[in-house]
């Protein structure tokens, strides 16, 4: 069963663009002949996904999202943690708006569940090109 759901934790960010997300995300998963399964996205703060990075990944630096990948065969679920500190940090530091950078950020994370990787400069390059594949058809 599908189910893309919203959170914040320790942030008073309120997301409006849910239904446009969930179709977007959706898409994404299907066109990679994947099933949405259970997907949370967490809008939080640097400190709260730093705590997050130190706790579950031993990872000591702030970072703008942490997916936990629960996908099981081809059903793409997770969780993914987003630092909305972060987001708007990088938006002003990449001259983007802050949706398009909360964008790419969401979809970066949905592209880890289906199962793109960017630990090397080849990888890194495919994962940028889906991300603005993808940006172009939010």
């Amino acid at each position: 069963m599908s189910k893309i759901d919203f959170y914040t934790e320790d942030c008073t960010f309120t997301y409006k663009g849910k239904i446009n997300t969930r179709n977007w995300i959706n898409r994404a998963i299907t066109e990679a002949d994947k099933k949405t399964g259970a997907i949370s996205i967490i809008f939080c703060s640097d400190d709260y996904l730093i705590n997050i990075n130190r706790e579950y990944l031993n990872h000591d630096y702030f970072t703008d999202i942490i997916t936990f990948d629960y996908c099981e065969e081809d059903i793409i679920s997770g969780d993914l943690f987003i630092s909305i500190d972060m987001v708007k940090s990088n938006a002003e530091k990449f001259g983007v708006s802050f949706y398009e950078e909360l964008h790419r950020v969401v979809i970066h994370g949905v592209l880890h569940l289906i199962g793109f990787k960017d630990k090397s400069n080849e990888e890194a390059q495919i994962m940028r090109s889906q991300e603005t594949y993808w940006l172009e058809r939010y």
